[in-house]
């Protein structure tokens, strides 16, 4: 059954003790808009999958072509400007504030891209629940055991499981609480204040910084899935 294997066949998939009423309902919204906006966009904020083609049109090697991907998602990320780009799509019906929800459209984006460049179909509920889970980082092997599987590989297996629609649900609902409650102890939710400007550049190192170590962590977990052909210059 491939590395995230059930724990016992003959019962559900168990959803997280963390799933409660408020936060659940909060958490499924946050994904659902996550995955709306950052992987098929909306408006001028541009899909994961353009993102991914219009790059492979300006680059033959694959690894440049997601350098190409990464550096332009690390510059938006430490532009004060990237939240306006963004427009109302960052107003999400969370408790997040507009710079945190921003980011995590735009990493889930990036990680979208890198994928779609390595030969995922974006279209697949489980690459997409594979790439949520790459923004939680080591988080992911936690919260995969949380709904019923054991994690012992990359999240690329994952993307390749034909899984249950409810587990692929858990999953998801599981990113979005960790996203949510992560706030009450990130530096997101201190810098700043009382010192704007000094704020203002910590935070934009900090965004760069950690979205850099989303970029290499999608790297690691989705390898190349098949031979890719590069698009031809336009």
């Amino acid at each position: 059954m491939g590395i995230f294997d059930r724990k016992n066949e003959s019962e559900p998939a168990p959803i997280a003790t963390e799933d409660m009423s408020g936060l659940s309902a909060q958490a499924s919204r946050l994904v659902e808009r996550i995955l709306e906006v950052g992987i098929e966009g909306k408006g001028s904020f541009d899909s994961a999958q353009k993102i991914a083609d219009d790059a492979r049109r300006r680059r033959s090697d694959p690894e440049r072509v997601i350098d190409d991907i990464v550096g332009a998602h690390t510059r938006l990320a430490a532009g004060s400007g990237f939240v306006t780009g963004l427009g109302g799509f960052v107003t999400l019906p969370v408790a997040l504030p507009a710079n945190v929800a921003g980011f995590y459209i735009l990493a889930t984006r990036m990680a979208a891209a890198i994928a779609a460049v390595r030969g995922y179909d974006l279209s697949q509920q489980s690459v997409r629940s594979a790439i949520l889970l790459s923004l939680v980082g080591a988080d992911a092997d936690d919260l995969l055991k949380k709904v019923g599987y054991s994690s012992g590989g990359r999240l690329a297996n994952l993307a390749a499981q034909k899984m249950p629609g409810a587990v692929l649900m858990a999953i998801n609902k599981g990113v979005g609480f960790r996203l949510i409650t992560r706030l009450g102890r990130s530096t997101f939710a201190r810098l700043g204040r009382g010192v704007p400007l000094m704020g203002g550049v910590i935070g934009a190192g900090l965004d760069a910084y950690l979205i850099d170590k989303i970029a290499k962590h999608v790297r690691r977990e989705f390898p190349f899935k098949a031979t890719v052909t590069t698009l031809p210059s336009s």
